[in-house]
């Protein structure tokens, strides 16, 4: 399959059948202004950049700012191997988004998390304790690169969503290094940073 035929310009073509019950709990957080009113097949097209830049050793995956469960639940539909802890600081955005995992049938690999990012860098449980790092828009994108890291094992990823690639590039690579990360490699609307090894 060509790399066209298997893109819109919106991002990876999907199977709709597979997001079917995904899809009335994001038009649900649209009602409620937990979600951009954007298409839900440009939303849940978009958040499969985030699924295919993870890569296929991962195991567990944490997405940082998920609000509404984007783009955290759209990875779990597409990655069923993945298990996946979605943190949120608004507990409001936490307690709906934990009746959406339980609605969903996903609660046996994916659980919800209120706390402030910061948190859960000092916490044992969370700090470097994960495959993969994935955020759409938490913050500036330096501090949430440095955060990210801090809950990755080295050797993982941390995956942040970027602007169009006609956008000069917003990471500076001497700061970048500094944090003991590789990258960015461009995945069509994701950057991917490896965290390196220890030595």
């Amino acid at each position: 399959m060509s790399e066209q035929s298997d893109m819109t310009k919106n991002g990876p073509v999907y199977d709709v059948a597979k997001f079917a019950e995904l899809e009335p709990v994001l038009l649900t957080a649209q009602k409620i202004g937990a979600l951009s009113g954007a298409p839900i097949d440009q939303i849940i097209s978009h958040a499969l950049w985030f699924a295919k830049a993870i890569p296929s050793s991962a195991k567990r995956v944490i997405d940082l700012g998920s609000g509404a469960g984007v783009p955290g639940l759209i990875v779990a539909f597409d990655r069923p191997e993945l298990e996946l802890v979605l943190v949120d600081r608004r507990s409001g955005r936490t307690d709906s988004l934990t009746r959406s995992v339980l609605a969903l049938n996903l609660g046996s690999r994916v659980s919800v998390k209120c706390s402030e990012i910061g948190d859960l860098v000092r916490d044992s449980k969370f700090f470097k304790q994960f495959d993969a790092a994935i955020s759409r828009g938490l913050g500036p994108p330096l501090e949430t690169l440095r955060l990210s890291r801090d809950l990755v094992k080295p050797g993982g990823v941390v995956i942040i969503s970027e602007p169009p690639p006609t956008t000069q590039s917003r990471w500076n690579p001497s700061e970048v290094l500094n944090l003991g990360l590789e990258g960015p490699i461009r995945h069509g609307a994701v950057a991917m940073f490896h965290v390196k090894q220890s030595n």
